[in-house]
Formats: structure tokens, C-alpha cells, sequence
């Protein structure tokens, strides 16, 4: 529902920023940094997203142009605060295709505050409704979060050193054994194909992810407070597949006058192929932080804040590959149809981070947040600095009116994912993607109908250097491993918020992107009349893979004039297709077509009960029960 942020898969957490891909974005959770699995390669594979809704106080969001004490990434960064709980709370909820419950509480003396979440989804029978590929679908995800805040300071004030402690356990497992899929397309205005798939084999993957933190805090004076984190993630997964198929190419007749409507007018072609893959992957990161506030002259409110820290970490992947498919449509496999990936690969690395920040409150009305990031990494022996300032200010004579500007050098140092190339080999000399932020942002109070609104606009460019091109299978993301492209991306973005039924906030949004790459050494063929090809051509600039022109959404609520408790809400999201080629040739990005447009519309209905009965509730009465009716997805 944010400009400039789409996600064109409803199966899928993860999401792009500003023609970027959903590895360029960061996450933090109460200021540790969050991993996505390495394997997932299918939607269908993915649980929940990392992000516990039920156990979050605060969210922070920026899709370009982020202060220096943000990490290295060239896209978005969320930053996301879990509750420190004052009393106790807990909460359940239950759904067709699973649950989840947390509770919250603090201790009678108020030292000790503790917050836990669990979840449990089982998309089975979703997926088993789907219509292109049929099977025995057992999908499973169940994660257990918590955090625990412990006051070690004196009585009159506990909080002036303070332990923190988060701890995570997630598990994902992935079945499927598929039996048919079926797929209709057209390659001209009156040609319709029929692809038909019959399958035996199955498929299993699973991934375990263990994440803990701890962070000690003090508070030396109240101009100064400093923080000593560390974390340590480990990770297991592993992807076994041996699918055979079996399929059939038919032209069907789509004249719906004809009695043989939807059916089979001529077989074109059969064929059988076959998947196999045994691929296993262990991750360990262990990270140390210093960082700190230092307020000069000692007021948290003064004019003048300093934010510095100081960062290492240890990477340790072993990864193993084995994995082959071929295609055979004439009784025999030759070589163009067969791939074949094999590697025992491992890397350790040792990453060294720091920053420093000046946030100078210049009067009442304008701010100047400026500074400076570095960051190193054993594997390529590259330090990068990230220079980068953001100005923000009111008007004095229409208050209601602020302006922003961002302007900065992001760099995003390569991780595994990026290093290994699309034949399971390793870059060691892949250097970091870099990118000049500029961003112009405006956001204007309104009255309107007697209640308020906002509106927020912002314009920006991107230009990326030293860029790895990628292509994107599914929801994985392919690399080259080189640096051997540029790229930029521009748009502008508007949204409208605010009450436009008294009571609930609805918005509009909308979104105008354009992302293009220059390859080098790319060439695409020259062609005379009769389509001999006479020579090549430098490819110039192509169309990114997440080149989505437009996107809009639509988020609407309303509610029973004289039952308030009564609501419901509809939401809808639109964006133009998406620019593809056949694999390896990025020169027909574009030219080939783009995919459908994405539509989606979402409605649903919830109803409050309240369960309070006296003014003085007991302990652990209940306080309100929440029934809710959703249909996402209703174009399919």
C-alpha cells in the first residue's frame, strides 16, 4: 500500500522498493539485523515473514536516502521496535490455514518485562486449490519468538542500564509431490497453445533458523547513552527433488460458437523432462556492536546529537550443489538440454563496519541530519565509504507544509548470494553495487470534509555503478557475479491519507517508476529485410527486471454509521507487467513482452465484541473478541 513497494506474488513475504530487488532491502528487529533463508526458490516454499505483527511497538520505513547509522543496501531499510509491555496482555487468533497467540507482561516490581509470540500456518489447502499444478501439497511453518527486557539499574531508576534479550526459533518444511499442471497461453492473436503436464517424483524442502540477541544499555548521564550488542544467526537448509515429466503441446480451438470450444484441434509436440537436486546449505554470522547517543552540553533535547558505532562480524557458509535437469522431445537428450550444477563450496569472511552522525536542530522548524559510513570485507579487501545527508523543514508561514531532501552514496557489499554465479562458482573479487541517492520529498496537512488528510509526494534518481545484473526465477535471484553494468532509476510517488469515513483512515496511492541497465559487452544481433543476421550492435540500455512503470493501490474502510465495531474494508492494487526473456539472454528483456498486469482486490469484514462486563475487570479477564471474514485475491 506504499508507493514505490510492490510485491506482484501473494504467496511471497518479500517485496521490491524502487525497481530494486528484495535483496537490496534491510530489516532490523530492536536493532539487530534480520537474514532471509538462502534456498527458497518458489513462493509456494516460503512461510510467514520474520516480522511477529502481534509483538511490534514501532515501525520506521525509509525507501531511499536513510541516515548513516543504517546499514549497507541500496533500496529500503525497515526498522522495527518490539513493545517493552507495562502489564499483562495476551492475544489469539485462529484462521483455515493456521493460528497465533503472544502474551506480554511486566513484573510486580517493574524489572523485568517479557513479550512472547508464536505461529503456526499449514497452506495446504490453498495450495491445493490451485489450478496449474496439481498435487499433494504439505506446506508447514511454526516460529517462536521472544524478548525480555531486564531493568538492572537502582530502584529509583532501572532503566538507566538495561538488558535486552531476543531470541527466535523458526521452522519451515516444504512437501509436494506434484501429479498434472496445466497451461494456456497465445503466441498471436488467433493461436491458442495448451501445455499439458503429468508428473511423478516429489519434492522436499526445509529450512531451520535459530537467531539470538542480546544488547546491554546504559545510560552514563542524560546527554549520553551507550549500547553493547551482539547476535548470532545459525541456519540449515536443504532442497531434495526428483521430478519426472511428462508433457504435451496442443492447439485448442477458443471459437466459443463452435461445439468443439476449449478442446484439442491438432497435438503439436511431446516431451519428458527430468529434476533432480540434493542441495544443502549451513549459515553462522556472529555479529559485535558498539554504538552510541552523545548529546553535547548534556540535554536530549539540545540542538546538537551525535549517533557513532562501530561493527564486526564472522560469515561462515558451507554450501553444497548438486543438482541436473534435461529435456527430451525427439527420443534423445542433447547437450543445449541438459544442466548439470556441482559444487562443495564454503566461505568465511570477516566484515568491519562504522559510522558517525551530526543531527543539528538549526530552529524549531529546520533539521540537518549529515555523515558518514564505512564498511570492509576480508573476501575482496574493499573498504567503501558512504557519504550521506538528509534536510528536513516546516514552513513558518503555512505550518501545515514540510519539505524534505536526501541526497547520499549507498554502497551494498556482496553476500553469498551474490557471489556465486549462475554455474555454482564463487567471485572472490566481486566488488560492492554503489548507488547515488537524490530525494525530494513534500508533505502537506489538509482539512477536508471537516476531518484531516494528508498528502505526501516525493521524486527521485537513483545511479548505480559497479552493478551485478541478475535474473529472477520464481522468487530466486539469479547473479552473474560480475560488475559489469550500470543502471539508474527514477520516479515519482503521491499518497493521499486520511478520514475519508469518520473514524478510519483509508489512502490512495500511486507510483511511476522507470529502471534501465547498460551491460557491458553486451551486443544484440543486426538483421537485413529477409532476417539473415549481417552483424552486432552494442545492446545499450534494457529494461530491469523490476521495471513496473506504475502501481497503485487503494485501501478503503468503512463501518456501520450507528456500530462503529462493525467494519469492513476493501483494497486494491494494480501495476503494469513486468519485462522478461528467455534465460540467459537479457538483449530480448522487454523486447520479448512483459508479463500480464498485476491486479488484486482484497475485501473484508470484522466485528468487535466487547467482553468487559464491570468497570473493575479481573486480572486476567478477557477484554474483546474480534470475528473477521477475509477474501483476498478475488480476480485469482
Amino acid at each position: 500500500t506504499l508507493p514505490g513497494v510492490v510485491s506482484n506474488n501473494e504467496l511471497t513475504s518479500t517485496y521490491n522498493v524502487r525497481g530494486g530487488n528484495y535483496e537490496e532491502n534491510l530489516l532490523y528487529v530492536n536493532g539487530f539485523e534480520v537474514y532471509r533463508p538462502f534456498l527458497v526458490t518458489q513462493a509456494q516454499q516460503e512461510g510467514l515473514s520474520f516480522v511477529n505483527p502481534d509483538l511490534v511497538q514501532r515501525v520506521d520505513f525509509s525507501t531511499g536516502g536513510w541516515q548513516p547509522r543504517y546499514g549497507d543496501k541500496l533500496s529500503s531499510v525497515l526498522d522495527i521496535q518490539y513493545k517493552e509491555p507495562e502489564k499483562f496482555a495476551a492475544s489469539a487468533t485462529a484462521s483455515l490455514v493456521g493460528g497465533q497467540a503472544h502474551a506480554e507482561a511486566r513484573s510486580a516490581n517493574g524489572r523485568v518485562s517479557y513479550l512472547a509470540g508464536i505461529r503456526y500456518k499449514n497452506a495446504q489447502y490453498v495450495f491445493n486449490a490451485l489450478n496449474q499444478q496439481q498435487g499433494n501439497y504439505n506446506p508447514t511453518f511454526y516460529d517462536g519468538q521472544a524478548y525480555v527486557n531486564i531493568g538492572l539499574g537502582k530502584q529509583d531508576d532501572m532503566q538507566k542500564t538495561s538488558l535486552g534479550i531476543l531470541g527466535v526459533v523458526a521452522h519451515n518444511e516444504y512437501r509436494f509431490a506434484p501429479v498434472s499442471g496445466q497451461v494456456t497461453f497465445s503466441t498471436s492473436t488467433n493461436q491458442f497453445t495448451r501445455l499439458n503436464i503429468y508428473y511423478d517424483g516429489r519434492e522436499r524442502m526445509q529450512y531451520d533458523t535459530y537467531q539470538t540477541g542480546v544488547s546491554l544499555k546504559h545510560n552514563f548521564h542524560p546527554g549520553l547513552q551507550v549500547e553493547l550488542l551482539g547476535s548470532a544467526l545459525l541456519t540449515r537448509e536443504f532442497e531434495f527433488r526428483d521430478v519426472e515429466a511428462a508433457y504435451t503441446f496442443a492447439e485448442i480451438n477458443r471459437d466459443p460458437t463452435s461445439p468443439d470450444y476449449n478442446q484439442t484441434v491438432r497435438q503439436r509436440n511431446i516431451g519428458s523432462s527430468f529434476s533432480h537436486a540434493r542441495n544443502d546449505l549451513t549459515a553462522r554470522v556472529f555479529t559485535a556492536e558498539l554504538r552510541g547517543r552523545w548529546n553535547p552540553g548534556g540535554d536530549p533535547a539540545g540542538p546538537h546529537q551525535i549517533r557513532f558505532g562501530v561493527k564486526t562480524g564472522r560469515e561462515i557458509i558451507h554450501d553444497q550443489l548438486d543438482e541436473y535437469t534435461f529435456a527430451d522431445s525427439a527420443d534423445y537428450v542433447p547437450d543445449a538440454r541438459r544442466t548439470r550444477l556441482a559444487a562443495d563450496l564454503s566461505l568465511e569472511s570477516q566484515r568491519s563496519q562504522g559510522y558517525v552522525q551530526h543531527t543539528w536542530q538549526l530552529d524549531s522548524l529546520k533539521t540537518l541530519t549529515y555523515g558518514l559510513r564505512g564498511h570492509y570485507w576480508s573476501v575482496n579487501q574493499q573498504f567503501v565509504l558512504s557519504p550521506r545527508i538528509q534536510f528536513a523543514a516546516r514552513s513558518r508561514r503555512h505550518p501545515e507544509r514540510s519539505w524534505k531532501l536526501a541526497a547520499g552514496l549507498y554502497a551494498q557489499p556482496p553476500f553469498y548470494r551474490e557471489l556465486r554465479d549462475m554455474q555454482g562458482q564463487l567471485n572472490p573479487e566481486l566488488r560492492a553495487q554503489k548507488s547515488l541517492h537524490f530525494v525530494v520529498g513534500r508533505q502537506v496537512e489538509l482539512t477536508l470534509m471537516n476531518r484531516p488528510f494528508r498528502l505526501n509526494t516525493e521524486a527521485y534518481y537513483k545511479y548505480l555503478t559497479d552493478v551485478i545484473p541478475y535474473e529472477v526465477d520464481n522468487v530466486r535471484l539469479r547473479y552473474a557475479a560480475k560488475n559489469n553494468a550500470r543502471a539508474y532509476a527514477a520516479g515519482l510517488e503521491a499518497r493521499l491519507s486520511g478520514e475519508f469515513v469518520k473514524g478510519v483512515e483509508s489512502w490512495f496511492s500511486l507510483g511511476l517508476l522507470t529502471t534501465q541497465e547498460n551491460i557491458d559487452g553486451a551486443t544484440k544481433n543486426l538483421t537485413d529485410s529477409t532476417g539473415a543476421v549481417t552483424g552486432t550492435a552494442p545492446l545499450g540500455w534494457i529494461r530491469r527486471p523490476q521495471d513496473q512503470r506504475l502501481t497503485a493501490s487503494i485501501f478503503f474502510q468503512d463501518h456501520l454509521p450507528d456500530n462503529p465495531s462493525v467494519r469492513g474494508y476493501v483494497n486494491l492494487v494494480f501495476g503494469t507487467g513486468l519485462p522478461f526473456s528467455p534465460p540467459g539472454l537479457p538483449q530480448f528483456r522487454g523486447g520479448a513482452g512483459s508479463t500480464p498486469t498485476y491486479q488484486r482486490v482484497d475485501i473484508g469484514f470484522s466485528k468487535v465484541v466487547s467482553l468487559r462486563t464491570t468497570a473493575k475487570p479481573h486480572l486476567y479477564s478477557l477484554e474483546s473478541l474480534w470475528l473477521g471474514l477475509e477474501i483476498l485475491n478475488i480476480l485469482g
